[in-house]
């Protein structure tokens, strides 16, 4: 089969949507060569996906912007008739318009609906354009891949599509996490009680005891200030509280908190992290906590259960799915659930080693191989 693809964010983007296309496509390269992939991006960032092959890369005739997003959307469809790609997929919400007008069958990945659950959160201008590209996508498409089942109980509330055009298809994280971190090689922290040792990397960040690790944007739907209010409740002995994510104006309350509650030598807060330093704040990790209300999938709790942490959860989306059997899950919006659950999971030995023998059973549901077959199988269908 020749299997063309909206790759911008792969391309373009290092986060959540970037992540996925990339994971993507080197699992199908990996572990499906027997087909052609064509990555077909507007532009082409240096750096962000240096591993796929430059013959198997279409950019538009023109580089300009507005240029890009119009062919992005409509002049594609011309580049792929004359490649004679068979099946389209949309990698990040959307499809180009009019691919069945010219014989061509199309998948779309739908990651969530949070700016229907939540639109609050979202600027006006966004949510318009969200409203019509992911619905618009969604009738269009011949098989819709949900990266969860909750993603997909949202796809047929929000849009009455039907259940059965609707495929569940999970993504496993980056395989830098699938490893020990070379930085901990050289000196990994012992979790548990003392001694502690502390590695180059946590000197870094200046994380002098062992800590409850959360990795994610610090915005208000990931409720990290409640994590910090449970984190403060269960006083934790000898523990520190790390909070990793791109910063928003959320937190200045998080902050304002820390200030009120004299807890600045308990709590720290890194933005700017770079990906490479990721896996070692992971693995040494003495738990992994994820408040968050709302969720498509839940990364950052594969990276956990990869990197050997327990978790700790919020219910109410899709969090159970990600972690399986290797976390633990209360209700986002119980302070005192959380800090019980906390301590419960710092002191327990013997649940910790469950969990995280669970947790890496659980993460063989995400292996590229597994996932790679079952695209292929949907592109096979049509």
């Amino acid at each position: 089969m020749r299997i063309g693809f909206d790759a911008k964010r792969a391309f373009n983007n290092r986060t959540g949507l970037g992540n996925y296309s990339r994971f993507v496509l080197n699992a199908l390269q990996q572990f499906a060569p027997q087909h052609q992939y064509l990555a077909y991006t507007p532009q082409l960032k240096a750096g962000f996906f240096d591993e796929f092959s430059e013959k198997s890369i279409r950019l538009p005739d023109f580089k300009n912007k507005l240029y890009g997003a119009w062919w992005r959307s409509y002049g594609i469809k011309k580049k792929l008739v004359q490649e004679g790609v068979q099946v389209f997929h949309g990698l990040s919400n959307e499809l180009p318009n009019g691919l069945s007008a010219v014989g061509i069958k199309s998948v779309v990945t739908i990651h969530d609906l949070i700016f229907l659950r939540y639109p609050e959160l979202y600027p006006a201008i966004d949510r318009f354009f969200y409203r019509q590209k992911f619905k618009n996508a969604c009738a269009e498409a011949d098989v819709i891949v949900a990266v969860s089942e909750q993603t997909k109980r949202d796809i047929v509330a929000f849009y009455g599509t039907s259940p059965k055009k609707i495929k569940v298809v999970y993504q496993d994280c980056h395989e830098a996490f699938h490893q020990t971190s070379q930085v901990l090689k050289r000196g990994r922290p012992v979790g548990g009680t003392q001694p502690w040792e502390v590695s180059p990397l946590l000197h870094k960040y200046n994380i002098g005891k062992p800590y409850v690790l959360s990795v994610g944007t610090i915005e208000a739907r990931k409720n990290q200030l409640h994590l910090v209010k449970a984190f403060h409740e269960a006083q934790l002995q000898d523990a520190e509280l790390v909070l990793v994510g791109g910063k928003t104006s959320y937190q200045q309350t998080i902050e304002a908190y820390i200030v009120q509650q004299q807890l600045a030598t308990k709590v720290k807060i890194l933005n700017n992290v770079p990906f490479a330093d990721l896996p070692a704040l992971y693995q040494s990790a003495r738990v992994f906590a994820y408040p968050s209300f709302f969720e498509g999938f839940g990364i950052p709790i594969v990276e956990a259960l990869h990197s050997s942490v327990p978790v700790v959860a919020s219910t109410g989306s899709c969090l159970e799915e990600a972690g399986g059997k290797g976390g633990l899950y209360v209700d986002p919006n119980d302070a005192n659930a959380f800090a019980q659950t906390l301590t419960l999971l710092w002191q327990d030995e013997t649940l910790r080693k469950l969990l995280i023998t669970e947790g890496q059973k659980h993460v063989k549901e995400f292996a590229a191989e597994k996932i790679a077959k079952e695209l292929t199988e949907i592109y096979a269908s049509l």
